[in-house]
């Protein structure tokens, strides 16, 4: 693994949640390289590396998006909706990982092509569980796409 290549885009604002999941992660060896997004903004950038992302190569994407949906400046359906209407992004595993019950909110995101839905737990023990299966499932057991799954 280089530099370059992400394990985790983790797009979260609150800090408390940025730090609960980012600590059951790696206390479970699940992941080393995990980038931050605080918001939709930032989270579009790094993924078409635009801005200060612009270095990065789309050779190396996010092994999967831990993804919320009320973030600043762009909310989590319309970063969804872009990864997934764009080729180089589309196969990429996104996870929405949000406290909305709103069943609006999970029928858009599975018509925008989510991969799973979970409400976060409001336990702190249960959150660090929920993460860690999260990451076994999507980093250990699930196979990943093919980068010719990126064209």
């Amino acid at each position: 693994m280089t530099a370059n290549e992400v394990e985790i885009l983790l797009v979260e604002d609150n800090l408390d949640d940025v730090e609960l999941t980012v600590q059951a992660l790696r206390k479970n060896g699940l992941a080393n390289h995990i980038q931050v997004a605080r918001d939709g903004e930032e989270a579009l950038d790094f993924i078409f590396c635009r801005g200060k992302h612009g270095s990065r190569s789309f050779l190396h994407p996010p092994k999967m998006v831990l993804l919320d949906l009320k973030l600043p400046k762009v909310d989590g359906l319309e970063v969804l909706r872009q990864l997934k209407t764009d080729a180089r992004t589309k196969a990429i595993p996104v996870v929405i990982l949000t406290s909305s019950k709103e069943q609006r909110d999970m029928v858009n995101g599975y018509q925008l092509g989510v991969n799973s839905y979970i409400q976060k737990p409001v336990d702190f023990d249960q959150f660090r569980e929920t993460v860690r299966q999260l990451g076994l499932f999507w980093l250990v057991i699930n196979e990943p796409p093919p980068l010719a799954a990126f064209t």
